[in-house]
């Protein structure tokens, strides 16, 4: 695969696929497939798609009027996820928007014609989805920031979705900076709820332990568990995503998980109005966030640097 046959935005990003798109048919109703993978009824999924649906009507796209937008959630089901890829290519849309590597490749394995626009995928070289790309170096920075916000930290478990195309390259940044900072990693690799608990559970046994989260669609679809899991356990961990300290995680570093669908409407409309995605310029995050929850900071003991303080994008009290 040829990286100019991809337009993507990572971590925060969105890509499209593959060498061309179809000319706009004046008077026609275009159909777009939208796969997410937060569930419907999750609060962070549901902004996503209505950013993504204000700005295709900002853009003169209008549901019910000239755009038709045939939408599925899979959340963690991965079983789900090639079931309604394989449907959504079937009725034959003009262009796909998919979240997440998982659900892109099992679109690309279901079509290799319809144009898929993408977005938050971490590491699309890791996952197989393009060639070659350089590799944001967020994972490593996870690991880095724990033991800044809890130095006596020595060990530290990792959560991996084993479904997730990029759980290998994720884990491998981290494994990359591990021994500098005197730090030996426990992967775990649920497939439920169940077995999330049982994983860090057992890791917790040892003390000065830590934890990060990557980012898997599993970890999402179960974050109050894996919150109430570590702060169980005393547990200092680092997320992805603000809506994990939101709801009561210690810290979190990553991109927007919202603003790419904004900026991947805009893609779907210069493919809808005939622009070729192999045209189409390499979109990146500019901006990662760093938020901390100093209610779970007290909590877990926990005096945070105040030179992390004075770096934090948001600082939740």
């Amino acid at each position: 695969m040829k990286r100019r046959e991809f337009i993507m935005m990572l971590g925060g990003a969105a890509s499209a696929w593959p060498l061309g798109a179809r000319a706009q048919q004046i008077g026609r109703v275009r159909r777009i497939g939208m796969l997410n993978d937060y569930g419907e009824a999750d609060s962070v999924g549901q902004a996503q798609v209505a950013a993504f649906r204000e700005e295709l009507h900002k853009l003169g796209w209008t549901e019910g009027g000239n755009l038709q937008i045939d939408y599925r959630s899979a959340a963690a089901d991965a079983d789900l996820v090639r079931t309604y890829a394989a449907e959504m290519v079937a009725r034959g849309p003009d262009v796909v928007m998919a979240a997440g590597a998982t659900i892109v490749a099992a679109l690309q394995r279901a079509s290799r014609s319809v144009p898929i626009v993408f977005v938050n995928v971490t590491d699309p070289v890791g996952g197989g989805l393009v060639a070659s790309l350089a590799r944001p170096g967020i994972s490593a920075k996870w690991l880095e920031l724990l033991k800044e916000i809890a130095p006596g930290i020595t060990r530290v478990a990792v959560i991996r979705d084993p479904t997730a195309r990029t759980g290998g390259g994720q884990l491998g940044a981290i494994q990359a900076v591990a021994p500098s900072l005197g730090v030996d990693l426990s992967p775990i690799d649920p497939r439920d709820a169940v077995e999330i608990e049982r994983g860090l559970t057992a890791f917790s046994r040892d003390m000065k332990g830590g934890l990060i989260v990557t980012t898997s669609r599993l970890a999402r679809a179960h974050r109050d568990l894996i919150i109430s899991l570590a702060a169980r356990h005393h547990l200092p961990a680092i997320y992805p995503f603000r809506v994990y300290v939101a709801a009561g995680g210690l810290i979190c570093y990553g991109a927007d998980s919202t603003a790419p669908y904004r900026r991947a409407a805009g893609y779907v409309d210069r493919i809808l109005k005939g622009e070729k995605a192999a045209d189409l310029p390499v979109q990146a995050p500019t901006k990662y966030d760093l938020v901390i929850n100093l209610k779970t900071a007290k909590a877990l003991g926990i005096d945070v640097p105040p030179t992390l303080l004075a770096r934090a994008d948001e600082v939740i009290e």
